[in-house]
């Protein structure tokens, strides 16, 4: 995996190599992005006898043109990820390769690229674009890049969206010696699709957003395969089963919005979708985030956080039991030259408590400093099915990562 991600990794950079000897104007031709190095430490040794410190180093650059005298541009966003424990960690990936024209209220991007869908703090069940980079991070927020054909169109009834969406790309897990393991071994290399295509079938979705006064409101529909596996046991080896992740053809219709009202923000983000089980289920979550502005005389801003989760269905992808989730949190920026903020969520379901932290500051002109904890509690530790966070009981970590910007 190691050798394979450096090849990829290699591949992407002579791939920039060839974009920026194309490119006829090098004075419209930039070259930024950010290298960073962690270290992250947990608490206590895995189930699987995982060590308990880890240590990465990242590399994101992105090279951006845009021809002169033209409405053409290219961006171009490789990423590259070493791991001292995780061989899957170590991985690369194309985040953005998209070539973009801007007609007058229309634009067309060809490419791979990524989308966000979504308001609420704690979970984005609207966001179904791109899949999920989860070894990564397990906080769903890193995405690989996404073959897309994207039109959009800004009118007076709003902003349109269209998406064709061809290649399917499989979710990442830790390998044996990484953390944040599930109970049974994950078969990547034999996913099993519902759709005879498999990772060929053609995937579309569409997008109308508007703001409407104090709303900001997103209504979409998405039709192809699902991001989220579903898992099989395969027990051909009975002592050793392994999970093969199942992914389905779904069709998805979701809405999003968020209302700001005053120092007040009220979010929903609700979905229906079919194709996970013979009938169609929904899910939801929102909430608000008020904001106390001005709580020093340095002008720093406190914002504090509550949503609500909630899932039809009684079993989850995993065969988890679904139970609702309590969130609350704070929000701070101290609105300083440094940009120091801090984010701080801790969220509830039936016998299970997740705490969050994440707080970052900038160290002169071209340094970021961030540090991050999370922190798992389960109250069944004998029914590894009860709670979603079963698996990472003992994933508890902290980490500091410093990041380079050039």
């Amino acid at each position: 995996m190691i050798i394979q991600g450096f090849k990829r990794f290699i591949s992407c950079l002579m791939l920039g190599g060839f974009l920026v000897l194309v490119t006829t104007s090098s004075d419209a031709a930039e070259w930024s992005g950010v290298v960073s190095t962690e270290g992250r430490y947990f608490f206590e040794e895995g189930d699987f006898g995982q060590k308990q410190s880890e240590f990465a180093l990242a590399a994101e650059p992105e090279f951006y043109h845009r021809w002169q005298d033209s409405d053409w541009s290219i961006v171009f966003k490789p990423f590259f990820r070493w791991d001292s424990l995780d061989d899957e960690r170590t991985h690369a990936d194309i985040r953005e390769l998209m070539v973009r024209y801007v007609g007058n209220d229309w634009e067309l991007k060809v490419g791979v690229s990524k989308v966000f869908w979504g308001v609420a703090e704690s979970q984005h069940l609207v966001d179904v674009i791109n899949q999920t980079d989860f070894v990564e991070n397990i906080d769903g927020e890193d995405k690989l890049g996404q073959q897309m054909l994207t039109l959009s169109t800004e009118q007076g009834f709003g902003y349109l969206e269209l998406f064709l969406l061809p290649g399917f790309r499989e979710r990442t897990f830790a390998d044996e010696g990484g953390r944040f393991r599930f109970p049974l071994t994950i078969d990547e290399d034999n996913p099993i699709y519902a759709d005879e295509d498999g990772k060929q079938h053609l995937d579309a979705a569409i997008r109308w957003s508007r703001w409407i006064g104090d709303w900001d409101i997103g209504l979409s529909h998405f039709s192809g395969t699902s991001r989220e596996p579903l898992f099989v046991v395969n027990s051909s080896n009975p002592l050793q089963p392994t999970l093969r992740p199942l992914y389905v053809t779904i069709d998805q219709t979701a809405l999003d919005v968020q209302a700001t009202k005053g120092a007040w923000l009220w979010k929903l983000e609700a979905m229906t979708r079919s194709g996970f089980s013979e009938d169609r289920y929904w899910a939801a979550v929102g909430g608000l985030e008020y904001t106390f502005f001005g709580i020093t005389d340095s002008g720093a801003d406190l914002g504090m956080i509550v949503e609500y989760q909630h899932d039809s269905r009684d079993n989850l992808p995993g065969g988890f039991e679904q139970h609702d989730v309590a969130v609350a949190g704070f929000r701070l920026a101290m609105n300083d030259i440094q940009s120091t903020e801090a984010l701080l969520v801790y969220s509830q379901g039936e016998g299970q408590r997740f705490l969050n932290l994440e707080a970052s500051r900038r160290l002169g002109d071209d340094w970021k400093v961030i540090l991050e904890a999370r922190l798992f509690s389960v109250d069944n530790e004998q029914n590894p099915f009860e709670s979603q966070l079963y698996p990472f009981r003992n994933d508890d970590y902290i980490s500091l990562t410093f990041e380079r910007y050039f």
